[in-house]
């Protein structure tokens, strides 16, 4: 088999990108599931995401799943293309999500939440590092603000529009809103950024 420059394998460097993106949705959606029992808010989609499941008595990771298709559909016009990794986003995410809410209990102290709200942060952020490291196509939601970006917005001001329409959309359905939300918007994106600092040069080295 031929080999790369470096002596990397292809199919090795293939395996290896799928296997960061495969841990990394189903991390994220465990990360949803911790800050759902936290009970201290939620991020700006998934107080949609719970408004709505409130509303059809569904678990959250089924309308995570229904969201992302979609949000999918309005790639469409944008003429975004998917790759597997969005694909797998839009299905995994919220079966892991499913799956952590029927493992995870709910702890009643604060400082148990507010740790649970902490781990949620880091878990989220990690996750997010390893799928994004892949390579592999972005998520829905993130596709959704990049393709408008690429309009000739600021993507600043595009993923600004979208939060703040998707929390007040979820906020009237009676998702929840609180400390954790405030906290999210902040904490996330540099959390981000220090996972992919940390993730992306390994990833550059693998291919």
């Amino acid at each position: 088999m031929a080999r790369r420059p470096g002596g990397v394998r292809p199919r090795a460097t293939w395996t290896a990108r799928l296997v960061r993106l495969y841990a990394g949705l189903v991390a994220f959606g465990f990360s949803l599931a911790l800050l759902v029992r936290a009970r201290l808010g939620l991020d700006p989609w998934d107080v949609l995401h719970q408004g709505v499941a409130r509303h059809l008595h569904v678990q959250l990771g089924w309308v995570v799943m229904a969201v992302s298709g979609l949000v999918l559909l309005c790639w469409i016009p944008l003429r975004q293309r998917p790759g597997i990794g969005t694909i797998s986003n839009a299905v995994l995410v919220g079966l892991s999500t499913n799956l952590g809410l029927d493992t995870l209990a709910t702890p009643h102290g604060l400082a148990a939440r507010i740790a649970l709200l902490g781990a949620a942060l880091v878990l989220n952020a990690g996750a997010s590092g390893l799928y994004l490291s892949a390579r592999l196509g972005p998520g829905p939601r993130d596709g959704l603000m990049t393709g408008l970006a690429a309009r000739g917005h600021s993507i600043r001001a595009v993923r600004t529009l979208i939060e703040v329409s998707v929390l007040a959309l979820g906020f009237v359905l009676g998702g929840s809103v609180g400390v954790g939300t405030l906290v999210w918007a902040p904490c996330i994106g540099p959390l981000v950024h220090q996972a992919m600092a940390r993730l992306v040069p390994k990833a550059r080295a693998q291919a």
